[in-house]
């Protein structure tokens, strides 16, 4: 199928199950674990992405965050000290534990876990288990932020998981900042590649219906939009969407026809300020891409463990 007939198919059925009083929850972050912070670092950097310094947990992983103009960033996550992470999880760190179990199942090169933000952790925690999808007991840490003068300022964050039996590769949670620096992060949402938010995260599943009800509760909206490639939910600042093996295809040129059963985190759009620059800055630093229904589309590499689309701001979905 051709990307235009892709792109009428998606836009053509509709399926909403009716409006809904919920607040659609706004995408936070990416969770995206990888061997070493360093090849993170070189394969962002490459892509004209600005990395932030690298900052470890106290339950010994690690991050080198990429933030968005739009409030939304890309967190690369490194195991600093791999006895502590073992420790933690044992001990029911949900995040530890999920990611140790990610990088079992899956590699060390991947797409974990998509995180919403809140205002209450505590209440999201009851929800999740009230509706049966938690994945754990809440989870409340601090950690160090390096701002670009070198100047370190405390952060602290509350957790509440989400999470199907029936999908061991990727989980959901919402953040809750308890507080943080003011404009800790402004410096760092300059990027070469002109990119200025997310648009869209893609899943992957050969039945995406089946997990409907994750991702309305996920998402905190009952608004489907059914098409012939998947599903697709609205989160407060970007789009959530469920692709079939044939969607993955069209959209995001996945050669692969299928994979095994479970949603999967597989993709992220960007928006851009301008597409050409965005190319040049790829040619430049040797990135291979392919262009599909207008945008740029970019295969993961060791330190980038999804399937990145470029596309021009404003662009209509």
């Amino acid at each position: 199928m051709s990307a235009a007939s892709a792109k009428s198919a998606k836009t053509a059925r509709k399926g909403k199950r009716g409006s809904s009083p919920r607040q659609a929850r706004t995408i936070d972050h990416l969770v995206l674990p990888v061997s070493e912070l360093s090849f993170a670092r070189e394969r962002l950097t490459a892509l004209g992405f600005t990395v932030a310094p690298d900052a470890q947990h106290p339950f010994g992983t690690e991050n080198c965050c990429v933030y968005f103009k739009d409030g939304t960033f890309l967190e690369p996550l490194g195991i600093a000290q791999r006895e502590t992470c073992e420790t933690t999880a044992l001990k029911g760190n949900v995040f530890t534990a999920r990611d140790q179990v990610y990088r079992f199942r899956r590699g060390n090169n991947g797409f974990s876990a998509l995180v919403f933000s809140t205002k209450d952790a505590k209440a999201d925690h009851a929800r999740f288990v009230k509706t049966g999808i938690s994945a754990g007991k809440k989870l409340k840490f601090s950690r160090q932020f390096e701002d670009r003068k070198g100047n370190r300022h405390t952060m602290s964050f509350r957790l509440a998981f989400a999470a199907d039996l029936r999908a061991p590769d990727a989980f959901f949670f919402t953040c809750e900042r308890v507080n943080a620096p003011p404009g800790g992060r402004k410096a760092f949402e300059k990027h070469a590649n002109g990119v200025v938010a997310l648009t869209e995260v893609a899943l992957s599943e050969p039945n995406p219906s089946d997990f409907q009800y994750l991702l309305e509760e996920v998402v905190n909206s009952r608004e489907i939009n059914a098409h012939s490639f998947g599903i697709e939910l609205r989160a407060a600042n970007a789009s959530v969407a469920v692709y079939s093996p044939a969607g993955m295809k069209a959209w995001y040129g996945d050669e692969r026809c299928g994979h095994g059963r479970g949603v999967k985190l597989r993709a992220a759009t960007f928006a851009v300020a301008d597409l050409e620059a965005t190319r040049e800055v790829f040619k430049s630093n040797g990135v291979d891409f392919r262009e599909i229904a207008g945008r740029l589309v970019v295969a993961p590499a060791t330190g980038q463990g999804a399937i990145f689309a470029f596309e021009p701001l404003g662009t209509a979905r």
